[in-house]
């Protein structure tokens, strides 16, 4: 079964959710269909796993989150979250992709479950003081939205940007929001 979500994960990237085909993941994963339909009805079976896989994923990473505090310690673990939150996306970005537009596109209420992002707008949230003039749950998807589409964007070229300035520009960005500079 692991070939299999690892050829469909490949196959997304390639092709993308709506072209692609379960051939196409049998190809790559070197698998039978009799093996694919052991394990998933068809490709969209193949792709909610995926989902929970990756939100599963996401839900670890929301709990890796530290206290923020504008400390140069608090800086440091985000920074740190922040370059975890990059290596999964660099692993799943196109799971996260196509669920992002099949979650934008769905006008039938079909879209996959579960929201990727909850846990970690919630998590970030419960860190972000109410007394900081804006309320934590706009302010944690803001961050959340901001962190994921900045990914995407060094994910898809659109911005050429290596790890590291990824990560220092994100946290940098956050911090700065979070807790303005004084002075």
């Amino acid at each position: 079964m692991g070939k299999l979500l690892h050829a469909g994960v490949q196959v997304f990237a390639d092709r993308g959710y709506h072209a692609a085909r379960v051939d196409d993941i049998v190809k790559v994963a070197k698998a039978s269909h009799g093996s694919f339909y052991l394990y998933f009805s068809n490709k969209e079976d193949l792709f909610n796993a995926l989902v929970v896989e990756v939100a599963e994923r996401l839900g670890s990473l929301a709990s890796e989150l530290e206290v923020l505090d504008p400390t140069d310690a608090g800086y440091d673990a985000f920074c740190e979250w922040v370059e975890h939150f990059a290596d999964l996306y660099r692993e799943y970005g196109p799971i996260i992709q196509a669920w992002t537009e099949i979650k934008v596109n769905d006008t039938r209420g079909e879209s996959p479950e579960p929201d990727l992002f909850a846990g970690l707008r919630s998590e970030l949230a419960g860190h972000i003081d109410p007394s900081a003039g804006v309320d934590p749950d706009v302010a944690a998807l803001a961050i959340v939205s901001m962190i994921e589409r900045f990914n995407y964007y060094v994910a898809s070229k659109q911005v050429r940007a290596d790890d590291d300035e990824v990560v220092e520009t994100l946290a940098r960005v956050t911090f700065n929001a979070l807790y303005p500079p004084v002075g």
